[in-house]
């Protein structure tokens, strides 16, 4: 009989407040029935790995939590629409594209047309289109109602850091003739280029070379479109100005505009940190710019008001006049002077230094990622939400420059808010499982967590030194805690107080392990020895008075000594030995009673980082920093077998600590190469990878039920694993890992040849074959082949009933029957409704010409019968563009489409007879509506005045509104 596993899946992230790989969003507090009373703070949405998150920023509660089960790839980028609030768009690392509802939690739409990670999001002003940009260089503009990729933009060479639309005011459009227009797109890229895009034309207008130094990291533009700093190198700001005027004139290529520029650089200013500055953001009302790094700090910047600018220039002109007047002799020399600089004060000639000036710097307490401006009504003074990069959000208080006292410094800014307690600051190095699997502790360097496991709260956060490894005593009321300096400390969870603090070793503590009876337990250190400490109660004076109360002590009772560093120690569940690993490679296994050697363990390259030994204390497990796990038996000190288990240092391993299936020889292993995998520890075989982390694992717990695992990574996050009821078999595994390998070669090769075309076009379809479009492909050639031969089948049917009118129906394909006898031409049409709007292309490209006969066959019958007029049409349109010359040549298709097109234009004119009547009853309405809503006042005396004027002349006119 084939043997069957039970399947771990991942089931729940804690942990992680903000991850560096996406920026934070702040938006106002929703009116969203049935939740708590608002705080009027706000919320911040963040990215945290494949997760976007909903904090309070007050309370520090998270209110939503938005996760698509089939997304692994972490977020990137998160943007809100200016119009409708509740509408966000998500950039993933895959290169997709998800637009959520944060009311509902649900995505609306989603895209997929980039081949690396989404870098840069961009809504319009009408909330209608998206402009994304990655780092595979491209630009794609989506259109959010048809829910397509309306075209590319490919002209930068490296990846995009900035994204930004631009849309020329009403008046200068009205100047040029125009009504509307398409809008410009402004980006910036690594590339140290800044283009100016016209999305009507689709092409480039503009372009320069943003930064002296380099790649362009940033671009922030003001909120009224006059101008924008690019962000470089080395603390380098460059101000721009924009020319909106120049804008459309280039656009339109009018005579005479060659010579004209859109963008004029204005100046060079350096900030106060010296590195590459990631972020610029203008504030929405405020004349103030924030500015960062990837150091510690946010710069505020203050924009002078005109008045400003010329006091400044005035003072430092009378400066300048001082000093000459000082060197010169002559009276006319310095009247000359004096002339020269009067023309040198008007402030639209200024130097940027005097028009933009460091207000603050404010300290973050980590490296700034990104932040936002909070824009509440209620202060005035300025407030940013900033997240950082060790896994917190804070939220900060600055003085503005007219509330500012000249002699008040220190208080220019303070930190009111942060969201920091439900994760950790730095990476978590080790975490252990109470015994009844309700309480899990995390240690890092600087604090220790105690976490619910089925809730996912932190209950408890306490300071600890740098942890390198934890348990929990028995009773599940103490954690033990080893520190890299060599110290144990010992913390009560239910008074949050630090009991004692014993110096074990002189070096790093590196492993901890609790006898099997509950009764002692053994540190193993960098100082080469193994030490044993037993629990003991004391009843230690209460100072200042006679009485005693009882305390938890480690009593130092044995030591062992060995040759090199302890990396690791186990005792076995039988409590007879204890497994030590060392620095040399080699793990030596002793007597716990005698402490005599008994086994010595050769085999690895590199030193053992961890092990483990089964419920039955007959097999032992290592890994190692050389990529292998070994299997021993602990009889005679035999390998088993030695497996390449991971692509990197494997960093944990640990058995099913119980034999309830008869999976007690079964194990876990966690590497640096981000994946968890499940082993038979009889078979040597791999049952199940678990993938969702996206950096290195560094530790790994099995409950002791058996029935999930608990894992602790770079990223941060702290990941539970839970064993379903769901069966695996091994072939089974295989056979999907052959299919995911050959499938994913296959996209790879796809990928290939899109690039391979020779000279690069400006702007392209915004089109991508994934698995989904090449499975959409497939379903509709299905479809089509088994609709003609139906078709076919109906028409003999029809020609036999007239002449037999008993004769019985022909037998139809299965399917039809099965879907309720549903005809061929609607469940055609069924199938192609089914693809997603936007792969729907990429799906019809997937068809051979031959097939295309077929569809169009069914396209006739759409247009004839009205049914799906815009699909029909969109359908239409883009196999005739793509297969043109084909259709054009084959005599078959041309009565088709002479049939196609009388039956489209005739429904296609009474449609738009029907949108414009409705568009008028609208207008209509709204005029209505506006002429009830506003109301007149007026001056009693003068209105009765005019009245009678009006009586006495004669008879009034009545205007009556029909509608």
């Amino acid at each position: 009989m084939v043997k069957s596993y039970l399947k771990f899946e991942h089931s729940n992230t804690f942990g992680l407040v903000a991850t560096a790989s996406s920026n934070a969003i702040w938006t106002r507090d929703a009116d969203v029935p049935g939740t708590a009373r608002r705080t009027g703070v706000g919320r911040a949405v963040v990215g945290a790995s494949e997760e976007v998150l909903c904090w309070d920023v007050k309370k520090g509660e998270l209110i939503g939590r938005w996760r698509d089960s089939s997304c692994k790839a972490q977020v990137t980028a998160i943007i809100q629409s200016k119009t409708d609030e509740d509408i966000f768009a998500v950039g993933y690392e895959d290169g997709t594209i998800r637009i959520w509802d944060s009311r509902t939690s649900t995505v609306i739409i989603s895209f997929n047309g980039h081949k690396s990670a989404i870098t840069r999001l961009a809504f319009d002003n009408a909330g209608v289109r998206l402009a994304s940009g990655s780092k595979d260089t491209d630009i794609i503009v989506w259109d959010l109602i048809s829910e397509v990729g309306l075209f590319k933009l490919r002209g930068h060479t490296d990846q995009i850091t900035s994204l930004h639309f631009l849309f020329p005011p009403a008046e200068l459009l009205q100047a040029a003739g125009q009504t509307e227009h398409a809008g410009f797109l402004l980006t910036t890229s690594k590339d140290s280029l800044i283009k100016v895009w016209d999305l009507a034309t689709q092409h480039c207008i503009e372009t320069h070379v943003a930064q002296s130094n380099g790649e362009c990291w940033s671009l922030g533009l003001s909120p009224d479109q006059s101008g924008c700093i690019t962000g470089g190198n080395d603390g380098e700001l460059k101000v721009w100005s924009i020319d909106e005027s120049a804008m459309i004139e280039v656009a339109k290529e009018r005579t005479g505009s060659e010579s004209r520029k859109i963008l004029t650089d204005r100046g060079t200013l350096y900030r106060n940190g010296k590195d590459r500055t990631t972020g610029i953001c203008f504030h929405p009302r405020s004349d103030y710019i924030g500015i960062h790094g990837s150091e510690k700090a946010v710069e505020i910047w203050r924009i002078r008001s005109q008045t400003e600018v010329q006091k400044a220039l005035a003072r430092k002109r009378k400066r300048r006049n001082q000093k000459e007047a000082q060197r010169a002799a002559a009276d006319g020399e310095e009247a000359a002077a004096e002339n020269d600089n009067q023309k040198s004060e008007d402030p639209a000639s200024a130097p940027v230094s005097e028009v933009f000036v460091p207000h603050v710097i404010v300290r973050t307490g980590g490296k700034a990622r990104s932040f936002d401006w909070i824009a509440t009504k209620s202060s005035h003074n300025l407030q940013l939400l900033v997240a950082t990069t060790n896994n917190q959000l804070e939220a900060y208080t600055v003085v503005t420059s007219n509330k500012k006292a000249k002699d008040d410094e220190d208080n220019e800014y303070s930190r009111n808010l942060a969201v920091e307690i439900p994760g950790h600051r730095t990476d978590i190095r080790s975490i252990a499982l109470s015994s009844d699997d309700r309480m899990l502790a995390s240690a890092s360097n600087g604090s220790l967590k105690i976490w619910n496991v089925r809730t996912q709260s932190c209950l408890r956060t306490l300071e600890c030194g740098y942890s390198l490894c934890s348990a929990f005593l028995p009773g599940d009321k103490i954690v033990v805690v080893g520190n890299k300096n060599g110290e144990l400390e010992v913390f009560d969870i239910a008074s949050s107080t630090l009991l004692d603090t014993i110096k074990a070793h002189d070096g790093p503590v590196w492993s901890l392990h609790v006898h099997p009876d509950g009764k002692s337990m053994a540190s193993g250190g960098a100082d080469k020895t193994a030490k044993f400490w037993t629990f003991q109660i004391v009843q230690e004076e209460i100072p200042g008075t006679k009485r005693t109360t009882p305390r938890l002590k480690l009593v130092h009772t044995r030591t062992l000594k060995v040759s090199d560093d302890i990396l690791s120690l186990r005792f076995s569940p039988d409590a007879r030995l204890l497994a030590v690993s060392l620095l040399d490679n080699t793990v030596k296994v002793f007597f716990v009673d005698s402490l005599k050697l008994f086994l010595n363990l050769y085999g690895h390259k590199l030193p053992v980082l961890n092990m483990d030994i089964s419920y039955d204390s007959k097999l032992i497990v290592t890994c190692s920093a050389d990529k292998t796990v070994r299997l021993w038996g602990l009889d005679f000190g035999d390998c088993h077998k030695s497996f390449l288990a991971h692509e990197d240092s494997i960093m944990a391993v640990a058995f099913v600590p119980n034999n309830n299936e008869g999976n007690g020889h079964n194990f876990f292993s966690a590497s640096k190469d981000r994946v968890i995998k499940y082993w038979d520890g009889d078979k040597f075989e791999l049952i199940q990878k678990l993938e969702a982390h996206h950096g290195e694992i560094w530790c790994l717990a099995v409950g002791h039920s058996g029935e999930f695992i608990a894992s602790a990574s770079h990223d941060k996050s702290i990941r539970i694993w839970e064993q379903t009821d769901e069966q695996i078999f091994l072939e089974e595994e295989r056979e999907k890992e052959l299919e995911e390998m050959h499938d994913k070669n296959l996209l790879d090769s796809l990928g290939d040849d899109e690039d391979g075309e020779g000279e690069k076009a400006e702007a392209v379809d915004a089109s991508k074959q994934t698995a989904d479009t090449l499975m959409a492909g497939e379903k509709i050639m299905e479809a089509l082949d088994l609709g003609m031969e139906d078709l076919q089948l109906m028409q003999e049917w029809k020609e036999i009933k007239a002449s037999q009118p008993n004769a019985l129906p022909q037998g139809r394909n299965p399917l039809y029957i099965a879907l309720g006898n549903i005809s061929a031409e609607r469940h055609v049409l069924k199938v192609i409704q089914k693809i997603p709007a936007a792969s729907l292309q990429d799906a019809l490209l997937v068809l051979p010409f031959s097939k295309v006969t077929s569809l169009f066959t069914f396209l006739e019958i759409w247009a004839g019968r009205e049914w799906d007029v815009p699909l029909t049409c969109r359908v239409l349109f883009f196999i005739l563009k793509t297969h043109h010359r084909q259709i054009i040549a084959s005599k078959m298709m041309r009565p088709m489409l002479d049939s196609i097109r009388a039956s489209l234009r005739r429904v296609l004119a009474r449609q738009q007879d029907e949108m414009g009547f409705n568009l008028a009853a609208l207008q209509f309405i709204s005029t209505q509506v506006r002429e009830q809503g506003t109301k007149d006042y007026v001056d009693v005396d003068t209105w009765e005045d005019q009245q009678q004027q009006k009586m006495g002349s004669g008879k009034k006119r009545t205007f009556v509104s029909v509608a």
